[in-house]
């Protein structure tokens, strides 16, 4: 497959289905890959990497998001636990992630597979430029045969230290690379009705729709080796489905059953209707760098998804952005309802806000006559 082509995930709609699946994006969590004393446990990545290369022997291109690379370190430097300051939790991640590496590398080998490193920070895949970069590499892997092993680049992260999580960057992954289902491996072996060790807990075999668990007592503390939790488990595969993707949590005990179409976790159906494309990433894999407030006309005019954005609507420019890149657009009462790609940067933005076309041109130049964000490059949330 040329990296220069868009591959369409296969929309998945029921787990026996996912045998079918040709493409596969897994994420496993660090607390299924250390052990009590939180050092990695080797045998856990060897298991994982086992039911890994049988996919591979038959014909399934692997993707392995791996979080560890801070936990991995706790033994080998003497700390009992997760550091909470951001130096201590970049020096752990420097060494870890060398382990980690390593432990895939061996664990891989064992069954004649080469893995390759490949470490993001979110901003990889929401600049525009740095997304198709990442894609093209990934892709690049997946020709030559390779298990590109992914991780978040802590060692130099300070944002995505103290709020990331890799459930997120797995689904953004999985959009990016048109995956076909979405593996999300934990330390539990489902969802539940309420925490599974409560009477009663009942376990929840599929969601269509994320949003009818608002009721559901789902928990979202993490482990104590790990930042993410059953919250952003449940949002990174609702984007997943959102985006043609079908997602499955589980445990990395049961990955095997579940790669195998039995009826274990919790499976996420893929929706239809949505096509992989450069709007879908502005929904779905992007913030905005700032905020374009606007007057009542022109928030009416992006809602209709018919019109551009005019500078003559924008009402007050938050933040500090080039132009080009994704900004949130909000509504007078301040509520977001749109993103789009910036044609000028914040200070052109603020010399032309309440400005109408004419007027820029006459008072600013002639390239000032465009609209603020075109709408080819708008998308409403």
């Amino acid at each position: 497959m040329s990296v220069a082509e868009l591959r369409q995930p296969s929309r998945l709609t029921s787990r026996e289905e996912l045998v079918a699946a040709r493409r596969i994006v897994v994420k496993i969590g660090s607390s299924s890959l250390t052990d009590a004393r939180g050092r990695l446990d080797q045998a856990c990545v060897d298991a994982v990497a086992e039911v890994a290369s049988s996919l591979a022997a038959r014909g399934t291109e692997l993707v392995i998001v791996s979080s560890g690379a801070i936990a991995a370190a706790l033994g080998p430097l003497g700390l009992a636990e997760r550091p909470t300051s951001v130096e201590l939790q970049q020096a752990a991640a420097s060494v870890g992630q060398a382990l980690l590496a390593t432990a895939w590398s061996r664990a891989f080998a064992a069954h004649g597979r080469i893995t390759g490193q490949v470490l993001l920070t979110e901003s990889d895949v929401i600049g525009r430029q740095t997304y198709r970069n990442v894609r093209s590499a990934l892709e690049a892997l997946l020709e030559l045969g390779t298990v590109p092993i992914i991780n978040e680049n802590d060692t130099t992260a300070t944002h995505e230290i103290r709020f990331g999580d890799n459930d997120r960057l797995a689904a953004l992954v999985a959009q990016l690379l048109g995956a076909d289902a979405l593996i999300l491996l934990t330390d539990v072996d489902a969802l539940y009705t309420a925490p599974p060790r409560e009477p009663g807990a009942e376990r929840i075999g599929t969601v269509e729709d994320v949003a009818r668990l608002a009721g559901v007592n789902i928990g979202s503390v993490g482990s104590k080796v790990g930042t993410g939790g059953m919250v952003t488990k449940l949002s990174a595969a609702q984007l997943a489905s959102t985006t043609g993707t079908a997602a499955l949590m589980t445990s990395a005990q049961r990955f095997a059953e579940a790669v195998d179409g039995q009826d274990v976790g919790t499976f996420f159906p893929a929706h239809h209707g949505r096509r992989r494309s450069r709007l879908v990433w502005l929904r779905f894999a992007t913030r905005g760098a700032g905020t374009l407030h606007l007057d009542e006309g022109a928030a009416g005019a992006v809602r209709s998804r018919r019109r551009s954005l005019l500078a003559v609507g924008v009402t007050r420019v938050e933040g500090t952005f080039p132009a080009g890149v994704p900004v949130d657009i909000a509504a007078p009462d301040g509520t977001v309802i749109g993103r789009g790609l910036t044609s000028f940067s914040s200070d052109e933005l603020r010399a032309m806000a309440g400005r109408g076309t004419h007027e820029a041109r006459e008072q600013l130049g002639e390239r000032y006559r465009r609209p603020a964000i075109h709408r080819d490059q708008l998308v409403v949330l």
